[in-house]
């Protein structure tokens, strides 16, 4: 148990408590410091106070931190792909057909499992440090935080879309040249698993780029402003090229007319979307360096590339 005490200073007079106490304590997030106001570990003379109240000037602030798990998820010897660490972050290469975070039906086998185990420090962070997520069956990059104030610095980075996060995608279609999709995405209306391009939905942008292309498909890069679920997923199928093996947005397999046999076995046994998280670029919450690393696209995809080129040439 830690215990601090913070003079709030008179120039924060007229302030809410809560932003007050962000201020003196920027290390930390505005709702943990809203946790901490609404459990009782903040206290002004003894009193409980709540977030959204007015300072004075000058109240002392009497505050007991606990260094308390965040979570219930296990520890699992899981082996990891990590492409880069330090004392502030780990960033990952997160295989296909792994989930990010436990959560309704998948309560182990985590990435999150793996991360607990490797450093028993995140077992202190939210969601272990995770800070952002891939659909079980994307792979590619992931950066996590070690720290409360790596992961505040982080979240923010992500909030203000300045995380630079780049994909390859392998769709159906012939496309003539990139673009951008520019269409808000809200949970769908009739089916909760789904998303879907929606007027009332929040804004999401995708800039996509050619890269090569073949008679009755398209390899791409594509490159996020915004992070919304399933955002590649449902831009691509929203504007006509869906990505191979994603049966919720793409429906069934597809065949060119005239479709060789091997071309008709490769479709069919891709089993999940053909979505890689290539490369990320952020700003380092410690040493303000701009950081990016990349990895390599994985070898299910680049066989699926190696067919097209052979079977549905351009």
């Amino acid at each position: 148990m830690e215990k601090l005490t913070i003079l709030i200073p008179e120039r924060m007079s007229g302030l809410r408590l809560d932003v007050a106490l962000s201020e003196m304590l920027p290390d930390q997030s505005r709702s943990k410091i809203t946790a901490w106001i609404r459990s009782g570990d903040a206290l002004i003379g003894q009193k409980t106070f709540k977030p959204k109240d007015k300072s004075n000037g000058m109240e002392v602030i009497e505050l007991k931190i606990s260094k308390t798990q965040n979570n219930d998820w296990s520890a699992e010897d899981i082996p990891l792909s990590i492409v880069y660490e330090d004392d502030d972050i780990i960033v990952v290469n997160k295989p296909a057909g792994q989930v990010t975070h436990p959560g309704a039906g998948n309560r182990n086998g985590t990435l999150a499992n793996a991360l607990l185990h490797y450093d028993d420090n995140l077992k202190l962070l939210d969601r272990a440090g995770i800070v952002h997520r891939l659909d079980k069956d994307t792979s590619g990059l992931l950066v996590v935080a070690r720290n409360e104030k790596s992961q505040k610095n982080l979240v923010e980075q992500m909030q203000m879309h300045s995380v630079a996060r780049e994909y390859s995608a392998i769709v159906y279609g012939h496309m003539v040249a990139g673009g951008t999709v520019d269409e808000p995405i809200s949970r769908h209306s009739k089916d909760r698993t789904k998303q879907a391009v929606s007027k009332s939905g929040k804004e999401a942008v995708t800039h996509y780029r050619v890269i090569d292309r073949y008679q009755s498909h398209t390899h791409i890069k594509a490159v996020l402003e915004t992070g919304r679920t399933h955002q590649i997923r449902v831009h691509m199928s929203h504007i006509g090229y869906p990505l191979i093996g994603d049966p919720i947005y793409g429906g069934k397999v597809r065949f060119p007319k005239k479709a060789s046999e091997e071309l008709k076995v490769a479709l069919k046994k891709f089993n999940r979307q053909a979505l890689h998280a290539k490369k990320l670029s952020l700003t380092h919450p410690s040493s303000g360096s701009t950081l990016s690393w990349k990895a390599p696209i994985p070898d299910d995809m680049l066989a699926m590339l190696e067919v097209l080129s052979m079977y549905d040439p351009c």
